[in-house]
């Protein structure tokens, strides 16, 4: 299995949106604005659970927290996020992210409104695809207005022997 590409997250996001911008448009033309983003919301889930997957194959073991911490570079590259870790365990990881160039960077495309939907979206999903035994809760992002985003993954179960 090939490694997942190692482009800077922020500069895929950047050429990902340029077309979805375009989808988006027509969507919301064609069937008006609540279902062309619902059409985004689950099309952005499916592709990060895919990605998950793609990460998941470069292990030869159910990825772990420190598995999932490893690449955060790809999504913190270009000074994309500054990101402040309040705890790392085996079974928890907790940061907040403070500044996210991501919502800069959609709002300067015109997609505000669903930067959400491009970013924010996939974290969870892409957690299905990168392990089963890996789950987020996030009660809220910059790019939704506040001041930075909550982000506390934890391990369901123990791994078995």
């Amino acid at each position: 299995m090939t490694k997942p590409s190692q482009m800077p997250m922020i500069e895929k996001r950047r050429i990902e949106a340029e077309l979805i911008k375009e989808i988006y448009d027509v969507l919301k033309q064609r069937h008006g604005k609540h279902e062309a983003q619902e059409i985004i919301r689950i099309s952005v889930a499916n592709s990060a659970i895919t990605q998950g997957r793609e990460f998941r194959a470069q292990y030869d073991h159910m990825p772990t927290l420190a598995d999932l911490a490893a690449n955060h570079h790809l999504w913190d590259a270009d000074d994309a996020l500054e990101r402040t870790y309040l705890q790392e365990t085996d079974t928890h990881l907790d940061y907040n992210i403070t500044r996210c160039e991501y919502a800069k960077m959609y709002r300067a495309m015109g997609l505000g409104e669903i930067g959400h939907l491009l970013s924010c979206n996939r974290d969870g999903s892409y957690c299905i695809g990168f392990s089963d035994n890996i789950e987020l809760t996030r009660t809220q992002t910059i790019m939704e207005g506040a001041d930075y985003c909550d982000f506390r993954y934890r391990i369901k179960s123990k791994p078995s022997a």
